[in-house]
C-alpha cells in the first residue's frame, strides 16, 4: 500500500529505501527528493563539471535502487551507502580522466548564471565559485574529506566510513585540506568581499 508523498517525508531513508523494495513507487520518489540534491553536490563539488555529476548522481542512485532488495538494516546508513558509492564513482572518473590526458581537473568552474539578483547574492555566488575553483585544485582525497566534512556536514566517522580509512586518517585530510584551501584563496580576500571584515583580524 502506498502512502501520500507528505507522509513518507517524515520516515527514514531505510524505512524508504524497504518500502521501494516491496514495490513502494512513492517511497521511491520520495527518497530521491530527499537524496538527490545531496548526492549530486557532493559530486559537483569533487568533479567540477555539473554534467559529469549529474551522471555520477544517477548512476548511485539507480545502484541504491538495485541494492534495495537486499539491503541489510542497521549495517550502514543509506547516505553513508550513497557518499562512498558516489565518492568511488568519481574517483573512476578522474583515473579516467588523466588516463586520457586531459586537464579536466584544470577546468574553470561552472560559471554562475546570469540572472538578475541583489548584490550579496552575486558576492556569495562569486565566493561559492572561488571556493569551487580552490577545491579542485585539492589533490583527491583532501577534497573528498573537507567537502564531507565542511559542506556535506559528515561527522569524522561517518567520511572514515565513506572513505574506508581511520578517523585520524580523516582528520589529517582534512587539516591539509582546509590548510591548502586557506593558501589558495588568501590573495582573494579584497575581490570577494572579505576586505572590510578581516580590516581589523
Amino acid at each position: 500500500m502506498t502512502m501520500p508523498l507528505d507522509d513518507l517525508s517524515d520516515l527514514g531513508d531505510e524505512v524508504l529505501l524497504a518500502r521501494y523494495a516491496q514495490g513502494d513507487r512513492m517511497a521511491a520518489r520520495a527518497l530521491v527528493l530527499r537524496l538527490s540534491p545531496r548526492v549530486l553536490g557532493y559530486a559537483a563539488r569533487l568533479l567540477g563539471d555539473r554534467a559529469e555529476a549529474e551522471d555520477v548522481a544517477q548512476e548511485a542512485m539507480m545502484r541504491l535502487w538495485r541494492i534495495a532488495p537486499d539491503w541489510r538494516s542497521g549495517e550502514a546508513q543509506v547516505t553513508t551507502w550513497l557518499y562512498r558509492v558516489v565518492t568511488n564513482l568519481v574517483t573512476d572518473r578522474q583515473r579516467a580522466r588523466r588516463r586520457r590526458a586531459t586537464n579536466g581537473l584544470d577546468e574553470a568552474p561552472e560559471v554562475p548564471d546570469g540572472s538578475p539578483g541583489v548584490v550579496t547574492r552575486l558576492i556569495e555566488a562569486d565566493r561559492m565559485a572561488a571556493l569551487d575553483a580552490a577545491l579542485v585544485q585539492l589533490p583527491d582525497r583532501q577534497r573528498q574529506a573537507v567537502v564531507l566534512r565542511h559542506i556535506e556536514g559528515l561527522s569524522n566517522p561517518e567520511i572514515a566510513s565513506v572513505m574506508e580509512i581511520g578517523v585520524e586518517a580523516v582528520e589529517s585530510l582534512t587539516a591539509r585540506g582546509k590548510r591548502a584551501l586557506a593558501a589558495l584563496l588568501s590573495g582573494q580576500k579584497a575581490a570577494l568581499g572579505y576586505e572590510d571584515e578581516g580590516a581589523e583580524a
